[in-house]
C-alpha cells in the first residue's frame, strides 16, 4: 500500500485503485521516436483514438522506494535486455464515472501526481497477449511525491514535465503537447469502462524514453507537483 501526502493539508491519501489505465502514444515526439524504441504496436502514425493498456496495482511504490528489475528477465538470456523509464502525469478519479460528457470530465478528477510507467521492452514485445506483463511487474509504477487536489493545481494542460536519469535531463515536455487532452481521455475511457473512485489514469509520456540499470536514480518532476525519485536495483544481483 502507498500513502502520499495530500498537498495543502496534513492528511494522507491512500493510493488504492481498482484499476490503472495507461495511455500510449499521446505525445507526437514520442510517436516519432517509436522506431528507435522498437515497441510492438508503435509506429509513426498518430492514433485516431486513445491507445489504452492496463497496469496492475501491484506496480505501485512511493518516492524513494526502489524500482526492481525482475529476476525473470535475466533468466530469459535476452541479448539486449531493456527496461525503460517513462515520466507521466497521472490523475486520480474522484467519483464513479460512466459515459460522462467531455464538458463535465474535469469534475471527476480528485487530484494529480507524478508517475513513472516503467516498461520491460523485451517481454512487452515478445508476449503474444500484448503489453500486459511487461508493464505490470512489481514496482513498475512509482507514484508521488504528493497528490495535488485538482482545484489547487491550476490548468493541468499547461504543466512542464521533466525526467532525469542520474541527474541528466532525458525527457522534457509539457502537458499542452498531449494529442488527447485530459477531458477527451476521461470521456473516452468512461465510455469503455466504469471508473471508480481512486482509479488512476496515466496520460502518456513525451519523447526521450530510455533504459534503466541497477544503480541508476530516476526522477520525474512535474510543475506544481514536485519530484518523484526512485533508485533502481536488479533482483538478479541481490
Amino acid at each position: 500500500m502507498v500513502e502520499l501526502p495530500l498537498a495543502g493539508s496534513r492528511n494522507k491519501y491512500r493510493v488504492a485503485p481498482s484499476k490503472i489505465i495507461a495511455l500510449g502514444l499521446n505525445y507526437r515526439e514520442h510517436i516519432a521516436e517509436s522506431l528507435s524504441v522498437n515497441v510492438r504496436g508503435m509506429d509513426e502514425n498518430t492514433p485516431a483514438e486513445p491507445v489504452l493498456f492496463p497496469k496492475t496495482p501491484n506496480v505501485l511504490i512511493g518516492t524513494g522506494q526502489p524500482i526492481v528489475l525482475p529476476h525473470i528477465v535475466a533468466s530469459y538470456g535476452f541479448e539486449a535486455p531493456r527496461t525503460d523509464y517513462e515520466g507521466e502525469l497521472a490523475l486520480i478519479i474522484s467519483r464513479r464515472a460512466r459515459n460522462i460528457n467531455e464538458s463535465d470530465a474535469h469534475d471527476y478528477v480528485y487530484g494529480y501526481t507524478c508517475m513513472n510507467d516503467v516498461s520491460q521492452r523485451n517481454i512487452q514485445n515478445g508476449d503474444r497477449s500484448g503489453w500486459f506483463r511487461g508493464k505490470s511487474f512489481d514496482t513498475f509504477g512509482p507514484i508521488g511525491p504528493v497528490v495535488v487536489p485538482a482545484a489547487q493545481l491550476g490548468d493541468p494542460q499547461a504543466l512542464a514535465l521533466q525526467t532525469r536519469l542520474n541527474g541528466k535531463v532525458v525527457q522534457q515536455g509539457n502537458t499542452a503537447q498531449m494529442i488527447f487532452g485530459i477531458a477527451q481521455l476521461l470521456t473516452f475511457i468512461s465510455h469503455n469502462f466504469t471508473l471508480e473512485p481512486g482509479d488512476i489514469i496515466l496520460t502518456g509520456t513525451p519523447s526521450g524514453v530510455g533504459p534503466l540499470a541497477a544503480g541508476d536514480v530516476v526522477e520525474v518532476e512535474i510543475e506544481g507537483i514536485g519530484v518523484l525519485r526512485n533508485p533502481v536495483i536488479d533482483e538478479a544481483l541481490n
